[in-house]
Parts: C-alpha cells; structure tokens; sequence
C-alpha cells in the first residue's frame, strides 16, 4: 500500500486561520513549534477587536488540535478496537496498538506540537490582555473577567486532553517572552491536579449562558446576541462536566458524583436539555452547525461557509450508498453491531426476530458487505447527498447523557446502587429500553459502560472507557495488560524526542 495515500489533512476557514495567525505572532518557539510574526506586537492587544480575534483564534486551535488526522476519532474509537478497516494499513496498526508504525499518520498523533500551540496562545492572551483593558475603554472589567476563564479553561482542557494520550507531559504557564528553555515532562498527577484547579477556577466566572442576562457576563458578549454563542463557547456546565471527565480518569469517583450533580442539578439554567434519538441522528439534527446541548463543541458553520472535506468523523465512517466512496476506512462488522446492540426496541439500531433491521439510524447498508456507521452524516448544509464529501460535523466532546452516564458510573463503583439505575434509565428510555433489570440486563456497572458503548459510538470516548473500566475491572486482557505495563499511552514522537533533550520516551515504547 502507498502509505502517502493515508495522508490527512485539515484546512482551517480563512476566517479562522487570520485569527490563529495573530495568536501564534508572540512566540519565537514553543517547545519545538515554529512561530510566525505575521502582525508586529505594537499592533496587537490594543483593542476590542483583538482580543475578540485572540480568544476565538484559540477555540480554533482547540478544534484543529481535535481534527488534525481525524486525532479525536483515531485516538478515541479507532484505537479501542470495535471498528475495523478494510483497507487503511496505518489504521491497522493504531487497532493493533501498533504506535510506532512508519505512517504518517500515526507518526503525527505521537506529537503534541498542535496541543502546545493551543497552550501557548492561551498563555500570551493570559499575559496580554491587561494591556487591552487599560487602552481600550469599550473593553470592561466584565469582559476581561471572562475572556481570562475562557482562556483559563481552554489552556486546562487541553492539558487534560494530553494527559490521557501521553501521561506525563511539560508543564508550561507562561510564554517566557516567546523564547525559553526545554522543560522535561511533569508527573501526570500533578498537571492534571493543575488542571482541576484551573478549571474550578475558571468555572467561578463563567457564565450559563452568554448575552443571556446572566449575573457574571453582563450584556450582550462581543455586541452579539445569545443566538451567536450558544454552543460555541465553554460554560460553566462545560467547566464542571469536564471536571467529571478529569475526576473519573484519575478514579475519584466522590469528585465525579459532585461535578455531574451540579451539570444535572443546573442544565435547565443553561437551556441544555437531553436529545432524542432522531435529533441525535438526523444529518441537520445535534451534530449539524453549533447547538446548545453540545456541553462542549466546535461546530463547522455551513452558513459561515465553514466546513471541509477531512476532519470529521464521516471522512473515516461513509461510503456508498451515503456518499460517493466506495469502501469506508473503518466500520463494525455485523457480529460486532449484533453484539452491542443485543437488545429489542432499541432505536438507536435494532433486529427484529428474523434478523431484519427494524431501526437502522446509527447503520446503513447492513446487509450490504460493509455496514456504513451513519450516526453522524452532516453532508454540506446538514443534507444527505452521496454526490459530496464535504462535511460540517461538530467535534462534540461532551453532551448532557455524556455526563449522566458518567454519574451512573460513578455512583455505581460507590455504592449508590438506586441513584446508578436512575441515571442509566434516564438514557436507557430515551432510547427506547426497558428500564434495568438485572436478572435480564446483568452486573450494573457492565451495564453502564455497555450503554456508554452504544450512547456515545463515534465521539471519542471508547478507548477511555475501556480503560476506566478494566481499572476497575480487569476483565479485556489486551487492556488489563496494557494498564499495567503503562502501556496505554501513545508514544512521544522520535521527532520531539530530537528537539528537546529534557524528554524521555514512555517505559513500554522504549
């Protein structure tokens, strides 16, 4: 196979990309990325318009960080192992766990560079944007409060995000005036205690809502309304379901109790609500353009003209006859989609007595070769075309039946069995099961983390919960092994190891 046919790439909306440009002008190096001085330092951090650019220029980093190589799939489903790929030898290796694999692809998961370069901007917007509030009085203390949590929450999230692909990682807070010395990697355990400390932190200034009326961003944000933000920013409920997600990788489950409590005790203040399954699954439904529930998102707006034909989900998952690809790179053979979806009336898929697919919204072409995965199927403006492959998908981190299955998992591993089954019937019905029963559904926990299977196919989750769940239990032997010869983490690029002497590769890659 021609390895270069697996190149991937991601092309950011002009838009975006003068934003991004403007961020990374105040940095000669960061660790081993390359700045560019596009717009002179005198003319930045004047206005309200630059930290406007900067803020949103850094949410942009975020979600090519996320789309760069479909990284958000291939480290989250395509590595757990449930789909499969006919053809695409790198993808091959990554189910394998084969990650030092000579493909381009896999060679560039293994480089955090995007990922400091989100942290960077983050941390010259934190140094600078002082400097914008003393020049320029339309730009309020309000603002600022909340531009700084945002840029807070963005630079945590992201260390969190490579915590759990790399382990330990450097820990960086400051630009150093664009040029500083090499840093070795931190204990995981404490960027990640950092992280969670930023987090609170930010999540006490952050708003439910923006140009919302809300008591800690007064006004309409940036002079847009509320139907301009929603869904686009990080929110206090976005804080604090992230939180959940950092508190169950470490296993503090008291702390995943409390932090999903507060996002399900507060999402109608946020006008979050649950979904159904047909919005879930609709090509202009949850994943079409910007949405409220997305808890945490980036959306590709096709009314902005901002989508593309490569990071997305759907570049990896369709083929005929939704679009005009023959075979997909990935898919679910029909053993394994009988197997998780092994129960009747499920809408989400489902097979009647003789074998006949009774609701086939998260597959089509079942009985064709290769089950297509269409869950997710935002073609052009959110319409179903097989003439196109170009999509406007959001990366969907987090969503409300995301953390309520995280607080099902939480108060099952304490004990809090009454308060487990009422989180999981809270999705269970949505989707049209019976509530859990034991004697026909089996051990509750296992039950939890094969509906967080079904619930959350195709956005990023999988992999992590494999291995949450065989911390707890060891029971998938690859996993269990991996687990404990610290192998669960990818490999730091050879090319970083280069860079920067201070690094030292992970045991099991060595």
């Amino acid at each position: 196979m021609n390895k270069r046919a697996n190149r991937t790439y991601y092309h950011p909306p002009l838009a975006l990309l003068a934003a991004v440009l403007l961020l990374l002008a105040g940095c000669q190096k960061m660790l081993d990325v390359d700045s560019s001085r596009v717009v002179g330092e005198k003319n930045m951090w004047n206005s309200l318009e630059d930290t406007r650019a900067a803020i949103m220029g850094t949410y942009g980093l975020v979600r090519a960080a996320l789309a760069d190589h479909n990284a958000h799939w291939l480290y989250g489903d395509v590595r757990a192992g449930d789909f499969t790929s006919p053809t695409r030898q790198d993808l091959r290796a990554i189910i394998n766990n084969d990650l030092t694999a000579s493909y381009p692809a896999v060679e560039a998961l293994g480089n955090w560079r995007r990922w400091y370069a989100v942290i960077n901007s983050a941390n010259i917007f934190l140094e600078r944007v002082h400097e914008v509030h003393e020049q320029d009085l339309r730009y309020t203390e309000n603002n600022m409060k909340v531009d700084i949590a945002q840029a807070r929450f963005l630079r945590a999230f992201s260390y969190f995000y490579m915590v759990r692909i790399w382990g330990d990682v450097p820990l960086i807070i400051s630009s150093y005036d664009g040029s500083f010395e090499n840093k070795r990697r931190e204990n995981q355990a404490k960027v990640l205690a950092w992280a969670e400390q930023e987090m609170l932190a930010a999540a006490a200034d952050l708003p439910y809502r923006y140009s919302a009326g809300d008591e800690q961003q007064q006004g309409d944000y940036y002079n847009e309304t509320s139907g301009r933000w929603d869904g686009a920013l990080a929110r206090k409920l976005t804080a604090y379901a992230v939180l959940a997600h950092l508190a169950a990788w470490q296993g503090n489950y008291p702390d995943v109790a409390n932090y999903s409590k507060f996002v399900l005790d507060n999402y109608q203040r946020a006008t979050n609500d649950y979904i159904s399954t047909a919005h879930l699954t609709d090509a202009n439904g949850f994943f079409f353009n910007k949405k409220t529930n997305q808890l945490f998102g980036f959306a590709y707006d096709w009314g902005h003209v901002d989508a593309s034909f490569t990071g997305h989900i759907e570049e990896l998952t369709l083929a005929e006859p939704v679009v005009n690809k023959r075979i997909p790179d990935i898919y679910l053979p029909k053993d394994s989609i009988i197997n998780i979806f092994n129960e009747g009336g499920d809408e989400r898929f489902s097979l009647d007595t003789l074998g006949t697919p009774v609701s086939e919204r998260y597959f089509s072409n079942y009985n064709g070769r290769y089950p297509i995965f269409s869950k997710i199927k935002c073609i052009m403006g959110g319409v179903t075309d097989p003439s196109f492959r170009i999509f406007t998908s959001a990366i969907v981190f987090t969503r409300l039946e995301d953390v309520t299955l995280l607080r099902a998992e939480a108060l099952a591993v304490l004990g809090e069995r009454s308060g487990a089954i009422e989180s999981l019937n809270a999705i269970r019905t949505r989707r049209g099961l019976d509530e859990y029963n034991e004697a026909i559904n089996g051990d509750l926990l296992n039950t939890i983390f094969r509906e967080r299977q079904r619930e959350l196919m195709g956005e990023g989750h999988r992999w992590y919960d494999l291995v949450r769940y065989n911390r707890i239990r060891p029971s998938h032997p690859i996993v269990s092994r991996l687990i404990t010869d610290n192998g669960i983490y990818w490999p730091v690029s050879p090319t970083l190891l280069v860079q920067n002497d201070q690094l030292t590769q992970n045991d099991y890659w060595q």
